[in-house]
């Protein structure tokens, strides 16, 4: 079973903190891998073009932002990037690099 997940919050998508599951808006399930790709790139592409700033890995992993949109942490007194994140997933886990011929390993900030 393959998951895509959205996220958002302050942390990028690979580093899987612990409660990083708490930042999830979004989760689908798909039992195939073209179709969870298929949803993966169109949610990739509509984060591509409505956020300025990307990082994105090999393995499906992806985090867009704007500079502009922060929050405020107490705890560290200082302003946290916020990050709109999307990964695909098999059965709960990570993705392996060069499993597959699709390459999304963009930066542009």
């Amino acid at each position: 079973m393959y998951q895509v997940i959205k996220m958002y919050g302050d942390w990028e998508p690979w580093w899987f903190l612990k409660d990083w599951e708490k930042d999830i808006i979004e989760e689908k399930c798909f039992e195939y891998f073209e179709d969870a790709f298929s949803f993966y790139k169109t949610e990739w592409l509509s984060l591509k073009t409505t956020l300025p700033s990307c990082k994105c890995h090999d393995n499906l992993q992806a985090a867009f932002w704007d500079k502009t949109e922060q929050r405020w942490c107490e705890n560290c007194g200082d302003y946290l990037q916020q990050y709109h994140s999307i990964l695909m997933l098999k059965d709960g886990q990570e993705l392996p690099e060069g499993t597959f011929s699709y390459h999304f390993n963009v930066q542009n900030d």
